[in-house]
């Protein structure tokens, strides 16, 4: 074929770069255009065109060969294309400047940042006897007393005054409950309640996990001396496991980048599971035959299942020597991904707005409670359509049967392209 007609010389493909308003030519694309290029028909009989198939099938077929190609792309990612280096020194001189005016605003972004975080130190601090007297009454230590169990209800009060009465009447029936059966302590499976009301949390919760978040009597945050936070889960004795805290802790890297600081791992905490009592393993049971005595025995195994409680084992980075394919790459990231996400949920929301997720009333401002009634309407519209488009063939369908060709008539020839 020759390499003047697409109008590029192969041999100097390395030497190409990148369009730019300097080098994009003026003239349209061939795609766009009247123009069309010439290709030379290659013959399946041609020479070497056998060994070129079989060697590219090879190589799609060979993970190691497919890893590595990877790599090489992926080192092309960031590389200039040649066009500043191009630009006239004057220019140079300009994008220089800019770049150290950046820099001071990275600066001021990592200062920004600073403060952001010791702010939310202090008013950590000014949280705790809130969160304290909230974890006292959840356990049944303290009681609210008359003012504030009025002023609480009027805090959450609708303006419709409708609703505010049943609200009121609801309020009367519950009071008259507890004067009948007020042997009840504090708010029975707060916590669980409320992790199970979080859509994404609770899918990570299942009914062997259940019984013992039922004893979980507080979560706790607190800030790390470097970038990161803890999270602290207290539980009273159960059938599970005999610690009293299990911890989750994140930390972020040193610096911060465009005003964030970027999360770098996760540690967990070592479960001091009862004998039998791990949640986070199935054991499977299987019978083996010996050939030689015809005797059966047998087998057990753990293997890994789901539940809540590998929350605190993070997935963690695999080491220098340990080399990932695609696939697992990407299954990892998604891993990481999710953790940190569920942690800072329980940093920005749950704790601070505990109660909200254990009434359901945070579903509401986090956009996770939608109006049911809207997207039914809209299926029944669909619905409809679709029935009238049925209809509407139906009766095409009629006019084709009544659409036969005459007997003296041929019937329109299936005519092959």
């Amino acid at each position: 074929m020759d390499n003047s007609s697409s109008g590029v010389d192969i041999k100097k493909l390395d030497k190409f770069s990148a369009p730019t308003p300097q080098n994009t030519p003026s003239n349209p694309a061939p795609i766009t255009s009247s123009y069309r290029p010439v290709i030379d028909t290659i013959a399946e009989d041609s020479a070497g065109a056998s060994d070129i198939k079989s060697a590219l099938s090879g190589a799609f077929n060979n993970p190691a060969l497919l890893s590595m190609l990877q790599g090489k792309l992926g080192t092309l990612v960031g590389r200039s294309s040649g066009y500043v280096e191009s630009l006239p020194p004057s220019v140079q001189r300009r994008i220089n400047g800019l770049k150290y005016l950046q820099s001071q605003h990275s600066d001021l972004e990592m200062q920004f940042q600073e403060e952001v975080l010791a702010l939310e130190k202090k008013y950590l601090e000014l949280y705790k006897p809130l969160y304290n007297k909230r974890a006292q009454m959840i356990q049944g230590a303290v009681e609210p007393t008359d003012e504030e169990v009025e002023l609480g209800a009027k805090a959450d009060e609708e303006s419709d005054e409708e609703e505010a009465e049943e609200e009121k009447e609801k309020a009367q029936d519950e009071s008259k409950d507890e004067q009948e059966d007020d042997t009840t302590k504090g708010i029975p499976e707060f916590w669980l309640t409320l992790l199970k009301n979080h859509p994404h949390i609770s899918e990570t919760i299942t009914d062997a996990d259940e019984d013992a978040l039922k004893h979980l009597v507080d979560i706790r945050m607190s800030y790390l001396d470097q970038p990161g936070f803890k999270l602290e889960f207290q539980f009273d004795a159960n059938d599970y496991f005999t610690n009293s805290t299990l911890t989750k802790t994140y930390y972020y890297q040193d610096h911060a980048y465009a005003g964030n600081f970027v999360y770098d791992h996760a540690e967990g905490c070592d479960i001091a599971w009862k004998e039998g009592k791990n949640l986070t393993v199935t054991v499977e049971e299987r019978k083996q035959r010996h050939k030689g005595t015809n005797k059966t025995r047998v087998v057990k195994r753990t293997v890994p299942t789901d539940s809540f409680f590998h929350f605190f084992q993070p997935p963690s980075f695999p080491n220098d020597d340990e080399d990932l394919d695609l696939e697992e790459a990407e299954g990892l990231d998604a891993k990481l991904e999710a953790d940190y996400e569920m942690g800072e949920e329980f940093k920005e929301k749950i704790i601070p707005h505990a109660v909200d997720y254990f009434t359901g009333k945070a579903l509401e401002y986090d956009g996770f409670d939608q109006d049911e009634g809207e997207f039914d309407e809209f299926s029944e519209e669909e619905d409809d359509e679709e029935d009238e488009d049925d209809d509407d063939d139906d009766e095409d369908d009629d006019d084709d049967d009544d659409e036969k060709p005459a007997k003296q008539e041929n019937a329109p020839e299936c005519k092959q392209s």
